[in-house]
C-alpha cells in the first residue's frame, strides 16, 4: 500500500493571511496536495511580534504557482481566515489547489467546498457588523486622570484584528480599549497595540464599576496603560 508522508504548514498566530498565502504558494510550488498537508499554529507566538521567528519570513515566494488564482478567492480568504473553524485553513488550501488544477471551479458556485467557504465568509462579515454595532464605550478617568474609553465584547469570531481599525478612525482623538476573551487592543490616540484575551468570567459586565474596568485595563497593558 502507497503511503504519504505529511508536510506541516506552520502559522504563528489565528489569522495568519500572509502566513498562509506564504505556506501556500510554496506548498502549490512543490505540488503538494491538500490531503497530504497538516496546518498547525506556531505554538506560544503571536505574530503581531516582530520578534516571533515566522514573522519576518519571506512573503512573495513561488507566486507563479497562484498567477491564476481569481481576485475574488484573494478576498474570500481575507473572511474566511477569521472564522473559528479551525479546518477554514484546509479548506482554503483544498479550494486553491483545485482552482489551480480546475479552472471550471470559478465558475461552479453550487460547488460543496466553495458554498462552505462563502458561508463562513458571511458569519464572519455579520460577526464584525455586530461587533461595529453593538460595542458600547464607557467613559471613564484612569489613574493619572486622563480619559479613556474602555467597552468588552464577546466576538463569536477571530475578528478583534480586522474591526479595530475602524474604532480607530470612528473615535481618532480619543484613548480607549476594547477586551474580549480571545484577545485585546488599545488606541492611545495614535497606534493600535494588542493584548492578551480577558477570561469571560473575568470581563468587566455591564453594571460593573469603574474600578474593576481599570483594574482589567491595567491588567492587559500594564505598564504602559
Amino acid at each position: 500500500m502507497e503511503t504519504h508522508s505529511s508536510t506541516e504548514a506552520t502559522l504563528v498566530g489565528q489569522t495568519d493571511l500572509a502566513g498562509f498565502r506564504s505556506e501556500a504558494r510554496q506548498l502549490l510550488a512543490h505540488q503538494v496536495p491538500p490531503e497530504d498537508v497538516q496546518w498547525q499554529l506556531q505554538p506560544g507566538a503571536d505574530y503581531t511580534d516582530p520578534q516571533s521567528p515566522l514573522a519576518s519570513r519571506p512573503r512573495n515566494v513561488a507566486r507563479a504557482a497562484t498567477a491564476i488564482v481569481p481576485a475574488s478567492f484573494t478576498r474570500l480568504c481575507e473572511f474566511v481566515v477569521l472564522h473559528r473553524d479551525p479546518a477554514r485553513f484546509s479548506l482554503l488550501y483544498r479550494l486553491l489547489w483545485r482552482l489551480v488544477h480546475e479552472p471550471g471551479l470559478r465558475n461552479e458556485p453550487l460547488d460543496a467546498d466553495m458554498q462552505q467557504a462563502q458561508h463562513m465568509a458571511h458569519a464572519v462579515r455579520r460577526d464584525i457588523h455586530k461587533m461595529k454595532a453593538n460595542l458600547h464605550m464607557r467613559l471613564l478617568q484612569d489613574r493619572a486622570g486622563n480619559e479613556v474609553q474602555l467597552g468588552c465584547y464577546q466576538p463569536a469570531h477571530h475578528v478583534v484584528e480586522a474591526v479595530a481599525p475602524w474604532f480607530a478612525k470612528r473615535i481618532p482623538q480619543a484613548r480607549w480599549a476594547i477586551f474580549t476573551p480571545e484577545r485585546s487592543v488599545r488606541f492611545d490616540g495614535h497606534s493600535l497595540r494588542y493584548g492578551p484575551g480577558v477570561p469571560q468570567a473575568l470581563l468587566p459586565g455591564l453594571h460593573a464599576d469603574e474600578e474593576a474596568w481599570l483594574e482589567c485595563y491595567e491588567r492587559v497593558f500594564a505598564p504602559h496603560a
